[in-house]
């Protein structure tokens, strides 16, 4: 069965790539769109079905994955930096502290659907001002939800990881599996 993955994450990509995984993508170019008064989890699920929704519609016949990562501290979502002062400014705020990353998961087939959400504790080291404004102005953090990356550059103010380590890169490969697994996408011995 042909598998989409509705992302252009270069990260979502080299996870799928390095779980043996053949896939092509379809990037949702649909805006971001959830009703108020949701959760967190139930956030990431919506975001995640809605785009792999959107790749379903150009690819009836496949197996759909879509994901979603928000980074949360203090009950506020920390979504991609604005600017390089954002992301120092997010970081200020993040340094010695522990936060929650999200993803929703969302694997669509015809006929069939299974949603889901994992949740990782993420801890960071304190860092100095100085740490701070090298990391941001190397580039690195940019384009990730929390102005980091916990692969490369970041990972070096990460102290601990509380859950899946692939979470926090944006695709929990274990649930993925077993959502592919599940949704008779793939089989345990990828005949």
């Amino acid at each position: 069965m042909e598998l989409i993955l509705a992302s252009q994450s270069p990260r979502r990509r080299e996870i799928m790539t390095g779980m043996g995984l053949t896939y092509q993508t379809e990037v949702c170019t649909e805006p971001e769109q959830t009703p108020p008064g949701l959760s967190i989890p139930e956030t990431v699920m919506h975001l995640a079905k809605q785009k792999a929704d959107f790749a379903l519609c150009f690819h009836p016949e496949a197996c759909v994955i879509g994901a979603d990562t928000i980074v949360v501290l203090d009950n506020e979502i920390i979504g991609k930096p604005a600017s390089p002062e954002d992301a120092v400014r997010t970081l200020r705020r993040m340094q010695g502290r522990q936060h929650t990353v999200f993803t929703g998961l969302a694997v669509l087939k015809k006929e069939y659907s299974d949603i889901r959400y994992v949740s990782t504790k993420v801890r960071f080291r304190p860092m100095t001002e100085k740490e701070i404004r090298w990391y941001v102005s190397t580039g690195d953090p940019l384009d990730k939800a929390g102005s980091y990356g916990a692969q490369g550059l970041g990972s070096v103010f990460v102290d601990s990881i509380e859950g899946n380590y692939f979470n926090v890169v944006g695709l929990p490969s274990p649930v993925l599996y077993e959502m592919l697994l599940k949704a008779d996408a793939v089989t345990e011995d990828r005949s």
